[in-house]
């Protein structure tokens, strides 16, 4: 299917965008407090985050850099993927998460999650996974055009028709985590867990799909 600036005007366009657009901004608010914890965070943003600290760039700046390029391969081989939330996925999630770290910064909320006990830092983490996966499945739901990211394992299975989808997309997800950790090598230090990394890519999806499932019949 070719593109067409149509599909960016889906039925019901407005109740749509009252879901998506506070739902990519609260998904930035809550990466924001998952990279201060240090626990783990989806792929996507792991990798993300690993490649901005070598290339010494901003989140925001390395985001549109790399969902740009993911972008232009979903434009030439799935463009009907292509919607608002698009282009709201690969726009504002990463400064969004600028702003919140500076934020939490000036507040002295990164100080307090960085001096918190152990039982008080976990009953953050959960709370704010729990919300961010929410969130997540909010945006999927309301369909008003599919995140960069996601739509590459998306074509990718279109390919391997023989291959499950979730294989595919928990090796991309993989592959995301392992990109994040050689970007984080060369920069002396990998930012967040790996091993936190690596579980969200096995659990993310799954647990999306079964929160995202009563939404539908909201959205």
């Amino acid at each position: 299917m070719s593109f067409s600036f149509k599909q960016f005007i889906v039925p019901n366009f407005g109740k749509r965008l009252a879901f998506m657009l506070p739902a990519v901004i609260l998904m930035g608010v809550f990466v924001s407090i998952l990279v201060e914890i240090g626990w783990g965070t989806d792929p996507a943003s792991f990798m993300n985050l690993n490649i901005a600290k070598a290339l010494g760039w901003k989140l925001g700046n390395t985001e549109v850099l790399i969902y740009g390029l993911m972008l232009i391969f979903t434009f030439i081989f799935g463009a009907q993927m292509i919607g608002f939330g698009s282009l709201a996925n690969m726009i504002l999630i990463g400064y969004i998460v600028d702003l919140c770290r500076w934020l939490w910064k000036i507040t002295g909320f990164s100080d307090f999650i960085s001096q918190s006990t152990f039982p008080i830092t976990l009953i953050l983490f959960i709370i704010t996974l729990l919300l961010f996966v929410i969130v997540a499945a909010v945006y999927i739901n309301a369909q008003m055009g599919v995140a960069p990211y996601d739509a590459v394992p998306s074509i990718i299975s279109g390919w391997l028709p023989k291959i499950p989808f979730f294989i595919i997309r928990m090796l991309f997800d993989l592959s995301a985590v392992a990109i994040g950790v050689i970007a984080g090598k060369l920069s002396g230090g990998i930012e967040g867990s790996v091993i936190g990394s690596i579980a969200m890519s096995f659990l993310l999806g799954p647990v999306i799909s079964l929160i995202g499932k009563p939404l539908k019949k909201i959205l």
